[in-house]
């Protein structure tokens, strides 16, 4: 159990989230279609008015491997690893928004772990806030 002592609280975070990003980023990528599911109906509409929803989807697995590897990048400064937090946490808090309202138990039984998710996002802010803060003060 000693090993365990020496795993930040950050680090975990930040790699389980990484992590998750990169298989969805990089599934969104490959396979778009099995992605439209997650989507409401009234804004693949809005989407495909601009663009088409498959690469809209691909789009956002581009930006979800970028947050992935700003989150596993152990040499990128806490400010910047904290925005990154930020955008997914509000991405979480949002998807949650999207899938929930209106309540839809099928919705649910996809999206609850993204409540999961939303707070390890949220603690990640949490942490790094801290770690900010330490910092400006230690100067």
């Amino acid at each position: 159990m000693n090993w365990l002592s020496k795993i930040s609280p950050e680090w975990s975070l930040r790699l389980a989230l990484g992590l998750t990003y990169l298989y969805s980023g990089t599934d969104l990528i490959r396979h778009p279609t099995a992605w439209h599911w997650a989507l409401p109906y009234w804004m693949k509409q809005i989407i495909i008015s601009v663009v088409s929803l498959n690469n809209y989807l691909r789009i956002q697995g581009a930006v979800e491997i970028i947050l992935a590897l700003v989150l596993i990048a152990w040499f990128l400064k806490p400010k910047i690893v904290f925005w990154v937090a930020l955008i997914s946490t509000l991405e979480f808090l949002v998807i949650l928004v999207l899938a929930l309202a209106p309540w839809s138990e099928v919705n649910f039984l996809f999206t609850f772990r993204d409540v999961g998710l939303l707070g390890a996002s949220l603690a990640l802010v949490s942490v790094l806030q801290r770690k900010i803060s330490d910092s400006n003060i230690a100067s």
